[in-house]
């Protein structure tokens, strides 16, 4: 019963772990990802379509996203649905290929960048904590229905606690690697 009740909040405990790693993917460092153009939608044939499937994307350089579409007349689409996406960044046309240069970030806005981090770190920690209240709280209803005993319970309660202690330090980890990656010049 109480193994049940763990694996089931471990997957849970991993998925908000892997939904933080998703939103820093979409957060802009020093370095060009194609996750920053994540979700961005174009209109393709009438029908709103993200930008991956219409486009290959690709990092040539630390600093440049090149977009070169499957079709020469989305290019201006393409790139007005970047300008609306108030990335920050100005696309450029070859006719061909779109460019985006990302220009350096100040160390100002890195900081900036890095308490936003922090705060996203903070709510998933908070997520992972709410998942362990869940957790208790299903154990201690299996015990109350005398489906498992009290002792039983307070070892449940360790792992569980253990459980979310590693995944608080998982978290911790993420932020390290993209704080690191952001303050990097």
């Amino acid at each position: 019963m109480t193994k049940e009740v763990i694996a089931d909040m471990k997957a849970h405990m991993e998925k908000s772990v892997d939904a933080l790693r998703r939103e820093y993917q979409k957060v802009r460092t020093g370095r060009a990802t194609t996750g920053l153009l994540d979700d961005i939608k174009v209109e393709y044939y009438g029908n709103p379509s993200p930008l991956s499937q219409v486009a290959t994307l690709s990092v040539p350089e630390p600093r440049t996203i090149t977009i070169q579409p499957w079709e020469a007349k989305l290019i201006p689409v393409i790139e007005k649905a970047i300008m609306n996406a108030n990335l920050g960044f100005t696309p450029a046309n070859d006719g061909k290929t779109i460019r985006i240069s990302l220009p350096p970030l100040t160390e100002e806005r890195r900081k900036e960048i890095v308490k936003t981090l922090k705060k996203m770190a903070e709510d998933t920690k908070v997520a992972v904590r709410n998942i362990r209240r869940d957790g208790i709280d299903s154990l201690k209803k299996l015990e109350k229905d005398k489906k498992i005993s009290e002792d039983d319970l307070k070892r449940a309660e360790k792992e569980v606690q253990d459980v979310t202690n590693t995944f608080v330090a998982k978290v911790e980890e993420v932020l390290t690697h993209k704080e690191k990656e952001v303050l990097e010049v």
